[in-house]
Formats: C-alpha cells, structure tokens, sequence
C-alpha cells in the first residue's frame, strides 16, 4: 500500500495519531472481550514473522518495540503469540514490550504446544513458563496450539478442559480456544467437543475451502464462537501476488493493493471476529493499520466481489494440479488426505517463498498416514476421479516437493 500520510515521523518512536478510527467488531462470545477493553480491533498483531537480525530467534528487538507500540497507539488491541515462535523467543520478547506500559492497553493471546504434551503435569509447566516469560500473572486469550485429530484426542484424554478451568479459576487464563490445521470434518467434531470461546483458522480467498474452510468458519459462528483469521495474505504471498494474478488484479483498474484486498474481503464477513496479521516491517503496521480503518461488514462492493471472483478463478487455473475438491477420490484405503495434500501443494509451489514454507510446515504436522508419502500407488482413487488426474504420481511429487530440506 501507498504510504499513509500518518507514516513514522523520522527520529520519532511512535506514530502520531492517524486520522481515521480504528474499527472494533463484535462477534460471538467476544461480545465481552473483557472489562477492560470492551470489543476487540478488527485487526489483531501476530508475532510469528518479526524482524530478526539473523537466525529466527534473533529478533530485533528495538524495531520490534516501535512496531507493537505504534500498533497499540494506533487502536490495537490484540496480540498473538505462541510458545515455539522465533525458536521460542516470541513470547519473551513480547512480554519485555507490554511490561514498559503497555500491559493494560492490549488483551494477550498464546497457545499451548500440544504436540509436545506427554502427560497432564505439562499443562502447567508449560503454561506457568508462558506466563513468566510474557511477565505476566494472567493470559486473556489461551489456544491449544495447531490441533488436529490425534493431537486432540490425546489433550483430550489427558484432561486438559477440566485442567482449563482449574486455570480460569485461579485468574492465569481468561478465555479458552484452539488454533486448527486439519480437514473440515476433524474441525467440526472438535468444535462439538467442549463449549469453546474462540477458534482460528487458516483462511484467505484462495483457501476459502481449505482446512475447516468457509463451511467451518460459518458452523464455528453458528455455535457462538468468536472466529479468528490467521494468514489472511498467506504468509505475505497475496500482497505479492504471482504475475497471473497480478495481471487480473492491474487489468481490474482498482485502486490500492492487493493485499488491502485481500484483508477487506475478509472483514467483509460477519463470521469474523477478528483478522491476525504477521507484521514484520513498521511500514506493515501502517499499512495495515490503514486498512482495518476501513473495514466493515458489508462494505466490500460488488464489483470487488467480483474481482475476488475473478482472482480465485485465476488461481485455480494456475494451480499445478486440477483438483477441483470433489472428494470423489476419498476415502483413500490408506488413509491420505488426497484433496488436502493437492491443495497444500498447489498454494505453495503456485506462491512460492513464505508460502512454500508455510506449506511445509503444515505438511510436517499432519499425521503420518495422511501424508502423500503414504500413498502406494494402489490406483483406486484414479478410478473415482472425474478429473483423471494421475494421483499417485502427484503424490510422489507432494511427498518430494513438500518435505523438509534437509
């Protein structure tokens, strides 16, 4: 985006006032964020790609410090961190930041690495580090980190809502949540498990039926639940996006950039609370910033809608595999997620950089039998597929393309 006329004076270390509002929303059971704050900002901080000075966990911290900070004067209001951020560093970092006075001017957000939870000692012990870490006696907002199916059950079984409220009681969280990558059906089953305050989720428009995708968002909504956005520019690849969409983007005579967008068609939706945004550079907190100024329910106009049409479409014919997600290729006897691999492949070789990454990443977390890898050729899928697509050699390629370098 353009820079605003409120950017960063030179030598100063916070931004002046900007002169449009900031816009709060309501939604499910952030109709009471907390006493303190009322409604949250339609924009929210994440921390998961700040500035570094080198490797991930050497954050920079005084650039750090003047972007949160020129956030939370510029009417935010939500921070969002997690225990493995930067090699575990986030969170120390974003607790060093509010403790210079900024406490009680933002509401906390972190997750529970339930992947590393062995037994139901570690809910404390991971919590209470939390805590010591963010220099605070209490989080507002506690997920369990990127749940899926056996990571769920195991937490489950292990008794970790009763362990919530036990912590809800003696005031070290506030509200409870979880954070999701798996499939649409996993998502639901976990929604109808216990009586949650909040969700997020993966969503953006060219992933709007990925994951727990527009049908999760809207069955979370239903039930009462605040639903928050993460990756709402997909790892930062749709404020640049790739040239095909670029093309349709310029050739739309729209004012503005893709990523504006990109964010106000998600704000556009009444289902969601809140949009996190992973900001790494003080240019991003304007820009974004600007943006949530803007937004509102409804106020996407048709013509945008339709340009949104137009760039999925667009997507879509650019994706290396032709998968339309018909699920005819499912179940897979061996247990892969064929549409969910495809997908995931698609976004990340189509967007490349951050979002090939981030492609990786949720490809490592997804159990072991829903993996590509786990394909042996069997050819029954094929069969069923309208699109005839060769799917055991697509997930040969899934398998190479989206596995860890070494």
């Amino acid at each position: 985006m353009p820079t605003q006329a409120w950017d960063m004076a030179p030598g100063s270390p916070h931004l002046p006032h900007p002169p449009h509002t900031m816009k709060y929303r309501k939604s499910g059971k952030f109709n009471t964020l907390d006493s303190r704050l009322g409604q949250v900002s339609a924009l929210g901080f994440g921390t998961m790609r700040l500035p570094t000075t080198g490797k991930p966990a050497d954050i920079d911290e005084p650039v750090t410090e003047q972007m949160i900070c020129n956030a939370l004067d510029a009417g935010v209001n939500y921070i969002d961190t997690a225990y493995p951020y930067h090699e575990e560093n986030s969170e120390t970092v974003v607790g060093k930041v509010l403790a210079n006075g900024y406490r009680d001017k933002v509401s906390v957000a972190t997750k529970m690495p339930v992947w590393a939870i062995e037994t139901a000692k570690d809910f404390d012990r991971y919590l209470n580090e939390q805590l010591e870490k963010l220099q605070s006696e209490h989080i507002e907002f506690y997920l369990l980190h990127c749940l899926q199916d056996a990571w769920w059950k195991k937490v489950r079984d292990l008794g970790v809502i009763e362990w919530s409220e036990k912590a809800k009681a003696d005031g070290r969280i506030g509200k409870l949540g979880f954070s999701f990558h798996d499939s649409l059906d996993v998502f639901k089953t976990i929604v109808d498990d216990h009586d949650w305050e909040f969700c997020q989720i993966q969503y953006n428009y060219v992933g709007e039926d990925h994951q727990a995708g527009t049908e999760g968002m809207k069955y979370a909504a239903e039930k009462g639940m605040a639903v928050i956005i993460m990756e709402p520019l997909f790892g930062g690849s749709l404020a640049n996006p790739p040239e095909g969409l670029q093309k349709v983007y310029d050739a739309s005579g729209k004012e503005g950039t893709p990523a504006d967008l990109a964010l106000q068609c998600l704000w556009d939706k009444p289902e969601v609370s809140l949009v996190l945004s992973g900001l790494t550079a003080p240019e991003h907190v304007t820009e974004n910033v600007a943006s949530a100024c803007r937004s509102g329910v409804g106020t996407l106009s048709a013509a945008d809608h339709g340009l949104v049409g137009r760039l999925q479409a667009a997507y879509e014919e650019l994706a290396p595999t032709p998968c339309t997600k018909c699920g005819y290729c499912m179940p897979c006897p061996n247990g892969v997620d064929i549409p969910s691999n495809i997908a995931l492949h698609n976004s990340g070789v189509l967007f490349q950089n951050n979002s090939l990454k981030l492609s990786k990443n949720i490809y490592a977390m997804l159990p072991d039998e829903k993996k590509a890898v786990s394909c042996v050729a069997c050819g029954e899928c094929e069969e069923q597929c309208p699109q005839k697509i060769e799917i055991s050699e697509v997930m040969a390629r899934i398998a190479e393309d989206l596995k860890w370098d070494e």
